[in-house]
């Protein structure tokens, strides 16, 4: 199997710097490494993009571990790179099911907040029907973010609402959410009701609350990875019991995939989000080496 990578954006023969100790770390497991341009695919030349890739004499299995992007080019790069016989394990529509969270929401409803969706506002009537959209939580306190990605760290400004019913100031956060996203904007806006989570600390830049939260990297439904979500945040030993996700990730369709669990200020264990496996971050304080073992014997076995 092989694992690809983005290159350096300036040198065609380094990965990009982000993803050095990943680099290194998968060759250290016996994984073949590549490079591809994300610049290329991006702008639309998916074949130019995978230039420096040779071509697999029999069919191949590949892992993308890079930048987010849009299902659209994740596509373009798949079927690419079947020109080259190699296929990520991830297909097109397993990519989209676990990147864009409406996707999933109805397999992880019965353990996640509730959410609604919709393209973003625009005119009266449309923020008309968000209003009413909004009505199911009352006063409840929501977060604002599109299909993949919040605003977590402009807290106040783009990402928390405290009451739902506060119209004004829904507008404004949302408004601002969307004028800051821009043309990075996937595909809508999605509005969660606000669970409190247990606090462990304040990030100490933005204000936002730090909580108890972990990524599962599951592979083939079984967990490869259990990981703090947090790098500067201070955990205690307690860990969730694991059966309830495990059982949400056997209907997920998708072999690579994470799963965001957090325990709210009640004591109840929940699932924040899904996240497609090739694009999901490791935290920086992590083993990457032991990562790319266990990948390894997952995908050897």
């Amino acid at each position: 199997m092989r694992v690809i990578f983005c290159r350096d954006p300036l040198d065609a023969k380094r990965v990009d710097m982000d993803y050095e100790a990943e680099w290194h770390g998968a060759q250290a497991a016996g994984f073949k490494t590549e490079l591809l341009s994300l610049e290329d695919l991006l702008e639309g030349e998916a074949v130019r993009s995978i230039r420096q890739i040779a071509p697999a004499l029999y069919r191949e299995s590949a892992v993308y571990r890079g930048w987010m992007m849009k299902p659209e080019h994740y596509e373009k790069l798949y079927y690419a790179l079947l020109s080259k016989n190699i296929e990520l394990i991830n297909d097109p529509s397993a990519y989209a099911h676990c990147h864009y969270l409406p996707y999933s929401y109805s397999l992880i409803a019965s353990m996640t907040p509730r959410t609604v969706w919709r393209t973003s506002p625009g005119g009266p009537e449309g923020w008309t029907e968000l209003f009413a959209q909004i009505a199911i939580f009352g006063q409840s306190p929501l977060i604002v973010k599109d299909y993949v990605k919040s605003r977590k760290h402009e807290w106040t400004d783009a990402c928390y609402i405290p009451d739902a019913s506060d119209h004004e100031n829904v507008r404004r956060v949302v408004s601002n959410f969307v004028e800051r996203q821009g043309d990075g904007l996937s595909e809508g806006i999605v509005l969660r009701e606000f669970v409190p989570l247990e606090y462990l600390q304040t990030h100490d830049k933005s204000g936002m609350p730090l909580s108890k939260e972990y990524r599962i990297f599951f592979l083939d439904q079984q967990i490869i990875a259990f990981l703090n979500y947090w790098d500067d945040a201070a955990y205690d030993e307690e860990q969730p019991e694991l059966t309830p996700f495990r059982d949400i990730a056997r209907t997920i369709t998708s072999r690579f995939f994470t799963m965001d669990i957090a325990k709210t200020s009640e004591g109840r264990w929940i699932i924040v989000e899904l996240g497609d496996g090739g694009v999901s971050g490791l935290p920086v304080q992590m083993d990457v080496s032991a990562f790319y073992e266990k990948l390894m014997d997952a995908t050897s076995g």
